[in-house]
């Protein structure tokens, strides 16, 4: 009985493998079938075309005829079916444009265009060799990405030192630490942005500069490559408290105001603060950026510091009152602006960003290949919402400067 069972199995087992193969080997015939019936058909269509071009059949003598054939060149096409070769016309005059060539063009620049922004979105090299190989049926190189990347950097050139048009009222400004390879070590290098909000309350990306720190001679550097690019009549300049920047801001915007972010403020504070008076000394620190105008803020500066001392937080106090009233410039501007102006978030969160986009590189090969992937990311993310939809209503701006005039 056993036997028998045994012997009923191992042909079950057979009569599946033999259907399994069967079936690839039809599959295969099948896309053989199907790919050689494509190819004939384009081809045939490409004859066609040439034929109403020339206004006469291959070898045929008319008086309406227009042009003669030329000959042929061979051209590969990625289709659903797979690929095929295409026997493409020659003319000897006219030239031989054709649907299916130029479908294939945009096919191809397509295809171009999604590799650069998966690439952008923070997608892997690796899972973009996968991703092509699941839609396309093709799998790119790590070189073809590298390549494809290359004819975008010279778009990235042109839109980074392209002339910046209009007004922009408010200015933020920050850098970020990255890792690259000098001389066989790694060390570190800024790329310094401005982000500006112009006067119909839109942001954009105003710059990126690499610096080899953050000092004043980077700052000058890119403070100047922004004015020679026509950056002008900025109104108020959003930063941390950068002695490089703060050196370099007056000689090119001497009419801007500065406004120190509040949340760098906050932390330098927290710094000579034990950790466990650090919450209520922040509830402290933000009643003075809750008062209803800037005279209130100031006088609320006042009373912190008078308090921080009698906690024996001496210097504390001392930050507070030496620098608290650089945090208060955004009350000078419309209220409704108050909450956007009083930090550098809107940078921080491109920044935060950049780094993970960065993340996955470590340490670039040199300056110029950190700065272009920087470029790129911010660039794909002007195209987006964040660049697109209004960030602020500028109306109260031009109310504010009415009341004051």
């Amino acid at each position: 009985m056993n036997d028998t069972k045994s012997r009923r199995a191992g042909k079950e087992a057979k009569t599946g493998q033999i259907i399994r193969i069967e079936q690839d080997q039809l599959t295969k015939h099948l896309d053989r079938v199907v790919r050689g019936t494509v190819e004939q058909t384009l081809n045939a269509l490409l004859d066609a075309e040439a034929d109403r071009l020339c206004q006469a059949g291959r070898y045929e003598r008319t008086q309406s005829r227009k042009d003669t054939r030329a000959g042929h060149y061979q051209r590969k096409l990625e289709t659903k079916a797979g690929e095929v070769n295409l026997r493409v016309p020659k003319l000897r005059t006219l030239p031989f444009e054709t649907a299916i060539i130029e479908r294939y063009r945009r096919r191809e620049s397509s295809v171009e265009e999604a590799l650069i922004e998966m690439y952008l979105a923070g997608v892997s090299v690796r899972r973009v060799e996968d991703i092509t190989e699941a839609l396309w049926g093709t799998r790119v190189s790590p070189s073809t990405v590298s390549n494809l990347n290359q004819k975008l950097y010279g778009r990235i050139d042109k839109w980074l030192n392209a002339p910046i048009e209009g007004q922009y009222t408010y200015v933020y400004l920050d850098g970020i630490w990255l890792k690259r390879s000098w001389g066989g070590e790694v060390k570190n290098i800024s790329v310094l942005v401005a982000v500006g909000v112009d006067i119909l309350g839109y942001r954009n990306v105003l710059g990126i500069k690499e610096g080899a720190k953050e000092d004043k001679e980077s700052w000058t550097a890119f403070l100047r490559y922004l004015k020679d690019r026509g950056l002008k009549d900025i109104q108020l300049v959003i930063s941390d408290k950068c002695l490089g920047l703060m050196e370099s801001l007056a000689d090119f915007y001497p009419d801007a105001k500065w406004q120190r972010c509040v949340v760098h403020f906050y932390r330098n504070v927290f710094t000579v603060v034990p950790k466990s008076k650090v919450k209520e000394v922040a509830a402290m620190l933000k009643a003075i950026h809750a008062q209803e105008d800037k005279q209130a803020a100031e006088e609320k500066i006042a009373a912190v510091a008078r308090k921080l001392k009698g906690m024996k937080l001496a210097q504390a106090a001392k930050l507070v009152e030496q620098g608290a009233s650089e945090t208060l410039s955004y009350y000078d501007f419309p209220s409704q602006h108050w909450r956007s102006l009083r930090t550098n978030n809107p940078l921080e969160r491109l920044m935060r960003e950049i780094r993970r986009r960065t993340r996955v590189v470590g340490a670039f090969p040199d300056g110029k290949s950190a700065l272009m992937l920087i470029a790129a990311r911010l660039r794909h993310i002007t195209g987006t919402k964040w660049g697109t939809c209004r960030y602020l209503n500028m109306e109260r701006f031009k109310e504010k400067e009415m009341e004051i005039a």
